[in-house]
């Protein structure tokens, strides 16, 4: 490979494309990648938290009184039961869901670098807050500010990565923000076995504040980079936007590709209200398909499992530093696997990913079902071995094929389908979709595991079924298609999508004819 990375050429109906790997490319996506790195140890820290006895004990004395068997039970599955504690999980996602709204305004108006910005600032406020949280209230306020800050960098980290990366490797950097959210999970998982293990019950509070680590690096890295001239050149800022264009390409050749934006920023300011154009038909396909995937990406089960990994192995008999170290391996799979779909998402494709990932979590899943349905009663809990071993082998191959494909493609696929015009509508509805069901799902796990027991991984695993045949009919392939490209390569060549981005197009053009305008900036009456 060159010094300067190698030139990709993208040939786009007879349009060349010249880019190359810059270093300014690659710094500039690892730095508004450690957004994933906050929501990571985010994710993880919580499990690891609500399963030590101090935290319990001054928080939630009455799930501590149940975890040390003073209080009589139902069920062992039912220890953590309490919707409390489920709500200082789940009130983040919250939080998270109402910021997006706020965020897609400042993602399409003040850029991807400024909301990444003050997603940093509200990780940093919540952090303190949670390290020295006295009370409940406290502790939900600060869980709160890391929601407001997952809810800005969600909507613009995604966006920031697939509109600075070069097409041939777009799909390979934008999971950047996957595996840093794997890699913050496993830090907060080792962060909690460690400080789980200090004496005086203020371990919690380290395993909460060093969240400030990556919030500092999030924070530092919007300071550093620079903003896409995707951004740039739709808010009207051409000249400047061209010069990134040249920098992150690495070559003065940018002209047929600027071209190509400026066109793609007039269709866009033609439209005064992008959400509502959002439900317009011919942007249904993707509308579609990036709730759709939200949906599935959480019903996989898999943020039940991240959530609640050490309480979840507490449940099953696990010891309390021996669940924290199930965690850890987890949380190394999950590291490893992203990495794997980097490797592979522009080699292999989008689909073929999520297909084999299906299987993969279907039988893992009714494996782990059926050894805990014979093993694991209500009032015995204590797994042999061997068994316990295969718990968590199980575990480690659901979490390693959700971890290369519908992890990081969850968020791709949205982030690189949706035109100009309504990409930050769209963003926000795919973090709205995402955080909504991620809320569900923290707050209702414990309860559904009181409740289904061994039953809840045959309730995912029917989830993932359905969500293999939706991708293997409605799905199309996106890999080393460039972003403005999508309507004529890829939408208007699927047997199904086709005729709603077909059939509007045809109206579109009928209204243009009537208006017989092409002035920059003109209002399209739609």
């Amino acid at each position: 490979m060159p010094a300067g990375g190698f030139s990709a050429v993208s040939k786009n109906g007879g349009t060349e494309f010249e880019a190359k790997i810059t270093p300014i490319v690659v710094i500039s996506c690892v730095m508004a990648a450690t957004g994933g790195l906050m929501f990571g140890y985010d994710v993880g820290v919580s499990g690891g938290v609500t399963s030590m006895p101090d935290f319990l004990k001054k928080f939630f004395p009455a799930v501590y009184r149940k975890t040390q068997l003073k209080e009589e039970i139902d069920s062992n599955y039912c220890k953590y039961d309490n919707q409390g504690l489920q709500l200082f999980t789940s009130s983040l996602y919250l939080a998270g869901l109402t910021a997006t709204f706020f965020a897609s305004y400042t993602t399409r108006k003040l850029g991807r670098r400024l909301t990444m910005l003050i997603a940093g600032v509200f990780f940093i406020i919540g952090t303190v807050l949670n390290a020295n949280a006295e009370n409940l209230t406290m502790l939900i306020v600060g869980r709160i500010s890391l929601g407001c800050g997952v809810g800005f960098a969600n909507q613009a980290v995604p966006l920031f990565l697939s509109e600075i990366a070069p097409t041939r490797i777009r799909g390979g950097l934008n999971i950047l923000f996957q595996l840093n959210v794997t890699i913050g999970i496993l830090f907060a998982n080792l962060v909690n076995y460690g400080t789980a293990k200090i004496e005086g019950g203020w371990g919690w509070r380290l395993s909460l504040g060093l969240a400030g680590i990556p919030a500092g690096l999030l924070t530092l890295g919007a300071l550093m980079v620079v903003d896409t001239p995707n951004s740039l050149i739709e808010r009207g800022r051409l000249e400047e936007g061209k010069a990134v264009l040249k920098k992150i390409r690495g070559t003065d050749n940018v002209e047929p590709e600027f071209l190509e934006l400026v066109e793609a920023s007039r269709v866009a300011r033609e439209i005064k209200h992008p959400f509502r154009n959002l439900l317009k038909r011919r942007n249904r396909p993707q509308l579609i398909i990036a709730v759709a995937l939200q949906i599935f990406q959480q019903f996989t089960g898999i943020n039940a499992i991240m959530f609640y990994a050490p309480v979840l192995f507490n449940t099953l008999g696990f010891k309390n530093s021996a669940s924290l170290y199930s965690a850890v391996i987890t949380g190394a799979v999950n590291v490893a696997s992203t990495i794997v779909s980097i490797y592979s998402v522009d080699k292999v494709g989008r689909r073929m990913l999520l297909l084999e990932a299906g299987v993969q979590m279907f039988v893992s899943q009714l494996v782990i079902a059926i050894i805990l349905g014979i093993k694991v009663k209500d009032h015995s809990d204590d797994l042999t071995k061997t068994f316990a071993i295969l718990v968590v082998v199980m575990v480690c191959t659901f979490v390693s094929s959700f971890a290369w494909s519908w992890g990081p493609l969850g968020w791709l696929i949205p982030s690189e389908t949706f035109p100009l015009e309504t990409r930050s509508a769209g963003q926000s509805v795919t973090v709205c979709v995402n955080l909504l069901f991620t809320f569900v799902i923290a707050q209702a796990f414990l309860s559904m595991l009181c409740h289904l027991k061994f039953g809840i991984f045959l309730f995912f695993s029917s989830w993932v079924l359905i969500m293999s045949v939706f991708v293997l009919f409605l799905l199309p392939e996106t890999k080393n298609i460039p972003i403005e490209e999508m309507t004529e390569q890829v939408w208007k060549q699927h047997w199904f999508w086709r005729r709603f981005v077909s059939e509007d197009e045809i109206e579109v053009k009928k209204i243009g004819v009537k208006k017989n305008t092409n002035a920059f900036g003109a209002s399209l009456e739609l």
